[in-house]
Formats: structure tokens, C-alpha cells, sequence
């Protein structure tokens, strides 16, 4: 769920995880390994991602600090677990240890962390109030800002860092995954088929509905479901929405114009419960496919 700052000057905390940083990995396959940032250096490393990802490559804009930095950064980083893909296969240097390359992230927030302090970032887009308020009997996880290197945008990867969620999600007894996708543009007619579709064809259940905030909302019935075709919708889809719609996830009431990013927001909600029996065979802890 690919979570966006806002622009203009904010204050940085130093980046220190949720929980102690953690050396066991969460999975492997050949070079690659996902596990959790090994400490601040590697959290940086994943800023400079997620930098080169969403203001090089992407149509974000970044502050002036961003700019500076040349690093992704905001207030709920000192919050948030940062999960990172590493690349083992790095060229050796004369008298240097070999230090992977980090090639995919994303950064978790889980509901009693997030309480403590700023709260989720899904709160500065959509009114998360209800649907806490209807299940407080349930753990929240939030995901946000992922991305993925150029040469590495495959299955390969993405699996690994599905497998990477799942376990932390295990770890730490979450009940539900939610948070925020983007649709690339700003100009919500223009993304009419596939906001339609989801609206349409993906709402969340009253159970787990959330809306965008009032004075953010933009709607997402801008087609009727007769002029949607499914196929070409799912086509219309990003890869994260797609992978998102396939393991079970839900899409709340409204989006939101997020213009310093040049995206379009959805929420997305996910119960562990729902997650398709064939995504948990996959990714559950009796799965053996990331040899080293």
C-alpha cells in the first residue's frame, strides 16, 4: 500500500523502529532475501529507494528537504518497521565486507504504535474512526511506501516481500492489513473505469467500510457498473491494486487527489481471515520455496 508525504517543511525525527531491529530473515530465493532494516544506515538505504522510486522516476514533488536529503522521509518513520529486499550478489571490494543492495521496502506501522504517537497515515486521507470503533477487538497493521527497484519489478520480488508481510503480520498477531494504494494521475475522470471497478465490483462490506475524509472526497461511481468491463478494468488496475484484489482486500467509499504525489488514493482493507486459502499455503510458515 503505497503511502505518500505531504509537501512542505516538517520536522524529522531520528528514524528509530517500533521494534528492535531483527538479523533473522523472513525470506529468501537465490541473491535475494526480505527481512527487517537492520538498524538507521539501512533504513536510509530504503529512503534513497523510495526516493529514486516516487520523485525521479515517479511525478511526486519533492520538499526541499526531500530534495536536500535526497531521501523519502516524514514523521512516521520513527514509528514503522521497515521491511527491505536485499540483494546478495554485490561486487566484493579489497578490505570491505560485501554489503547487499536494498532493491524493494515497506514500511509497517502496527495499530498500538501508531496510537502512541501520530497515528496511522491513512488518517491524514480517509476517517479511520469508525472502522477502529467497530472492531477494537481487532489489531490493525498499516502498509505503506513500497516500491521496488527498476530491474527487479517481478514475481520474484514481489512474492518475497508478500512473504516478508506475512510473517511480520504472524509475528505480531494482526488481524486486519490496511492502508493506502495510489492510481497514478490526478484527475479522477480520467481513472473513471478503474475507481468504477472497484467501487462497483471491490467495496468493502459496512463491516469494514471506511470513506475518504469530507472536504477530500472524491467519488468513485464516475461510471455505471453496466459501462464497466471487468476484464479491461482489471487491465486499467496497478500491479500493487491488482495483487491486493487477489489475495481478498476490500476498497473503501471515495478517494483522494493526493497532488504532491500526482496520484489518486484509495483505501484498502484486508482481514487475515479473508486473505484467500491460496495466498496463505503460499506464504504461511509451512511454505519451504526461498532456498539460500
Amino acid at each position: 500500500m503505497n503511502l505518500h508525504i505531504q509537501s512542505g517543511p516538517v520536522t524529522i525525527p531520528v528514524p528509530t523502529p517500533a521494534c528492535p531491529p531483527v538479523a533473522d530473515s523472513l525470506g529468501r530465493r537465490g541473491s535475494l532475501e526480505v527481512r527487517l532494516a537492520n538498524g538507521a544506515r539501512e533504513i536510509r538505504r530504503a529512503q534513497r529507494l523510495r526516493y529514486r522510486v516516487f520523485f525521479e522516476e515517479g511525478s511526486a514533488s519533492p520538499s526541499r528537504l526531500a530534495a536536500l536529503l535526497r531521501r523519502d522521509v516524514d514523521i512516521y518513520d520513527a514509528a514503522c518497521d521497515h521491511m527491505v529486499v536485499l540483494d546478495h550478489d554485490v561486487a566484493t571490494k579489497p578490505f570491505r565486507a560485501p554489503k547487499p543492495k536494498v532493491v524493494g521496502t515497506y514500511r509497517l506501522l502496527r495499530q498500538e504504535v501508531a496510537e502512541r504517537g501520530a497515528g496511522f497515515y491513512a488518517a491524514t486521507e480517509f476517517d479511520l474512526s469508525p472502522l477502529l470503533s467497530r472492531r477494537a477487538d481487532l489489531r490493525f497493521l498499516e502498509l505503506g511506501r513500497s516500491c521496488v527497484a527498476r530491474p527487479y519489478r517481478d514475481r520474484k520480488t514481489v512474492e518475497l516481500l508478500w512473504q516478508g508481510i506475512w510473517a511480520y503480520a504472524l509475528r505480531h498477531g494482526a488481524d486486519a492489513l490496511i492502508g493506502c494504494a495510489s492510481l497514478d494521475g490526478t484527475e479522477p475522470d480520467r481513472l473513471a473505469v478503474p475507481l468504477g471497478f472497484l467501487h462497483h465490483h471491490a467495496a468493502s462490506p459496512a463491516e469494514w467500510r471506511v470513506a475518504a475524509l469530507p472536504d477530500r472526497h472524491i467519488p468513485m461511481d464516475r461510471l455505471g457498473p453496466g459501462e464497466i468491463e471487468p476484464k479491461a478494468a482489471m487491465r486499467s488496475l496497478p500491479p500493487l491494486v491488482k495483487a491486493y484484489l487477489r489475495a481478498g482486500a476490500t476498497f473503501g467509499d471515495g478517494a483522494v487527489v493526493d497532488r504532491a504525489f500526482g496520484t489518486t488514493d484509495v483505501f484498502v482493507v484486508m482481514p487475515i481471515r479473508a486473505i484467500s486459502a491460496r495466498y496463505i499455503h503460499y506464504f504461511g510458515p509451512a511454505a519451504n520455496r526461498y532456498p539460500a
